[in-house]
């Protein structure tokens, strides 16, 4: 996986100051799939995790310096492959995709997978998102569809959520 961005553009990780935009990213990625009631994550719990807790480690794609999309990822452990890492949402501004931004994004995700000794990337993609599921598999992803997700939720939340 090489990188050819235009001049204009960039993929680096985030710092505090992005995370107003990520917010807005994460209501545009719930809106498109068509779930946005169910985002009761908050700029400030965004900003706690990200800060003091470490919870996951973000990439934002920017074009002119401003952030366009993002890459949320954090450590996982599997019984059967030992050390992974969850892509938790991969994301690009419809008018920003086809320039090469999800796919630089994805690529250094991986790259940072890689320098945690992680075994594998492993994420979620809706059934009926086909442009997506088309975009992974171009770039060698196994899309499984023999697994089910199962959810226990901990804390209060809508009735539908992704």
């Amino acid at each position: 996986m090489s990188s050819s961005l235009p001049n204009h553009a960039t993929v680096r990780p985030a710092n505090p100051e992005d995370l107003p935009a990520v917010m807005g990213l994460i209501h545009e990625l719930a809106e498109y799939e068509r779930a946005p009631e169910a985002v009761v994550n908050d700029a400030a719990q965004l900003e706690e995790d990200f800060l003091h807790h470490q919870a996951f480690e973000l990439l934002v794609a920017t074009v002119d310096n401003e952030v366009v999309g993002m890459s949320l990822f954090f450590p996982v452990y599997s019984t059967w492959k030992g050390r992974s890492t969850y892509l938790e949402d991969l994301y690009v501004q419809p008018e920003h995709r086809g320039k090469g931004l999800g796919y630089e994004l994805l690529r250094q995700t991986a790259e940072r997978a890689r320098a945690l000794g992680s075994a594998r990337l492993h994420w979620q993609v809706l059934d009926w998102n086909t442009p997506s599921i088309a975009f992974y598999e171009r770039l060698g992803a196994v899309v499984e569809r023999d697994w089910y997700n199962c959810k226990l939720y901990l804390r209060p939340h809508p009735s539908r959520t992704p």
